[in-house]
């Protein structure tokens, strides 16, 4: 089974997926483990495109059952071997918001505050993040990028809008995937 989950940060991508990668017992990938190199400030400098599509490639081809987390909508093509099942995560800008200034100062602490760069790149991610629901231009991973990007797919969707308890989620998930006979992949 191969399954893909996104949405926008901070809407539960990588919770749901840890938990139904122990649940389901495959293993998990996360898009920002190829994304970004691995830096004493993570998620600072980016992975080059063709090294990055070149390792999730290999890694996802060569291992048969697993779930991927992350937005790829513009990583390519065929980089991305078929999916057998898509969870696309929405959450209300707001809870979105708030759940990801919680979870930068859980990370950062005071150095957000305290360290003039970390307060910019702060402002910037945040920035960033709202953009998805509104569109300006400052981000191309909005919600009508992935719209666009799920009507031209032809796999078994799910899609989760609201503020779900992750119980409910991997209830509704579990249900929908024993309902469509995936596990027997």
């Amino acid at each position: 089974m191969r399954i893909h989950i996104f949405g926008a940060s901070g809407s539960g991508v990588t919770t749901l997926g840890k938990a139904l990668s122990e649940e389901l017992n495959i293993e998990y990938f996360d898009s920002d483990d190829f994304f970004w190199l691995k830096t004493q400030q993570p998620f600072t400098e980016r992975q080059n495109p063709e090294i990055r599509n070149t390792s999730v490639s290999e890694k996802l081809h060569t291992t048969e059952n697993w779930i991927f987390g992350g937005s790829i909508i513009h990583w390519g093509e065929n980089v991305f071997p078929a999916f057998d099942l898509i969870i696309f995560l929405y959450l209300p800008s707001e809870l979105r918001m708030e759940r990801l200034r919680k979870r930068e100062f859980e990370r950062y602490g005071d150095e957000l505050i305290t360290h003039p760069e970390r307060a910019k790149k702060y402002q910037e991610f945040m920035d960033w993040a709202k953009d998805y629901d509104h569109n300006t231009g400052i981000a191309n991973r909005t919600l009508k990028a992935h719209l666009e990007w799920l009507s031209d797919i032809d796999t078994p969707l799910i899609e989760l809008s609201g503020d779900y308890e992750l119980p409910q989620k991997m209830d509704i998930i579990l249900n929908q995937i024993k309902q469509g006979n995936l596990l027997a992949k």
